[in-house]
């Protein structure tokens, strides 16, 4: 009966476990620039203030 190579097991181990610690890197890396593409859009207009508000400001758009 021929002997397991477990050498060859532990390899694939390893490289199992390196290619899912990349693919988390890479998803990660993939959110944070996603986050920052957003991040921009919701921060436009004072982070959800009606356009031409300041926080804590006057409301320059009210008509007297």
């Amino acid at each position: 009966m021929a002997t397991p190579n477990y050498g060859y097991e532990k390899r694939q181990k390893e490289l199992a476990k390196k290619r899912k610690k990349e693919d988390k890197l890479k998803a990660k890396s993939e959110r944070k620039t996603d986050d920052t593409g957003t991040e921009g859009v919701s921060d436009e207009n004072g982070g959800g203030l009606e356009p031409g508000t300041e926080p804590g400001g006057p409301d320059t758009t009210a008509q007297p």
